[in-house]
């Protein structure tokens, strides 16, 4: 996946707030970006935010969870529909969850954006 870098590729898929489903340890926020990838060879498919603030840990235990994130989302990338963006947001559990536990959730929330984009 790709990585969304700029502030406001950030808040234009967060500005869409019933875009959202949670879990125990997350908060996943999505949305369709206007254009089809596929009409342009160049862009990313799927974009992928991550959102860990303080509250989570200090810098170390905040860049594990960022690490744990950035696997689980290449893992279960291709559950998700094209062309879709998706900023991930750590609650302060997700730095005692286990991977496990973590696997599961970011599985099932991918799972429930796709079909929530399909009754879009």
């Amino acid at each position: 996946m790709e990585r969304l870098r700029s502030h406001q590729e950030f808040v234009a898929v967060l500005q869409r707030r019933r875009n959202k489903v949670s879990s125990h340890d997350l908060v996943m926020h999505y949305r369709m970006r206007p254009t089809h990838p596929q009409l342009q060879a160049d862009a990313p498919a799927r974009r992928l935010g991550l959102a860990v603030s303080k509250s989570v840990g200090n810098a170390v235990v905040r860049n594990a969870v960022k690490r744990r994130f950035r696997v689980l989302a290449r893992t279960y990338e291709d559950v998700l529909p094209l062309g879709c963006d998706v900023v991930m947001r750590a609650k302060p559990s997700a730095a005692h969850a286990s991977f496990q536990s973590l696997d599961l959730q970011v599985h099932k929330l991918f799972k429930a954006i796709a079909q929530q984009m399909e009754q879009q």
